[in-house]
């Protein structure tokens, strides 16, 4: 029996999607035997020009995350998505690991004096800021990482 992974992202925007889509093309490459479920695939509740209600989109999804071993999250975005940390919560709760994927370009200089010494002054902070509930239910039983590079070769670590 294949084992699944649940791919969760924010998938509204075009680039969103796109990305999604070009990541899951990478896994579905590199790991063939794993079944990927993609929520913006699913056109019963995704379809946005049909129309699934808020019970239709959370039973469908959340049971599909229940049935995997491992979930993706995309953590990038001005703040993690909504639907992700909902996800992410649920996953915590089901013991389910969660490799989270976290970009961002401004994570780099942490030890660039000038940058730490802007933090004592209010709205000069050059980091980006994540929710440190969200990332703690992550790392409590999985692990975030900055590159998708390492991100797609620590899959196998969580099956």
């Amino acid at each position: 029996m294949s084992k699944q992974i649940y791919f969760a992202s924010p998938l509204f925007s075009d680039m969103e999607r796109v990305y999604n889509e070009s990541l899951v093309k990478k896994i579905r490459t590199m790991y063939p035997e794993l079944n990927v479920y993609l929520p913006q695939e699913q056109g019963e509740i995704n379809d946005k020009e049909s129309y699934a209600d808020a019970k239709m989109i959370a039973k469908y999804d959340t049971d599909a995350l229940l049935n995997s071993q491992l979930v993706l999250a995309i953590l990038d975005g001005v703040s993690i998505d909504v639907g992700v940390a909902s996800e992410i919560g649920v996953a915590y709760q089901a013991g389910i690991p969660v490799l989270g994927l976290f970009t961002d370009s401004r994570q780099q200089g942490a030890d660039n004096p000038k940058k730490i010494t802007a933090l004592k002054e209010v709205g000069e902070s050059q980091f980006p800021y994540m929710n440190l509930y969200t990332s703690g239910l992550i790392k409590l039983n999985g692990q975030i990482l900055n590159n998708e590079k390492d991100w797609l070769k620590e899959i196998t670590t969580y099956l």
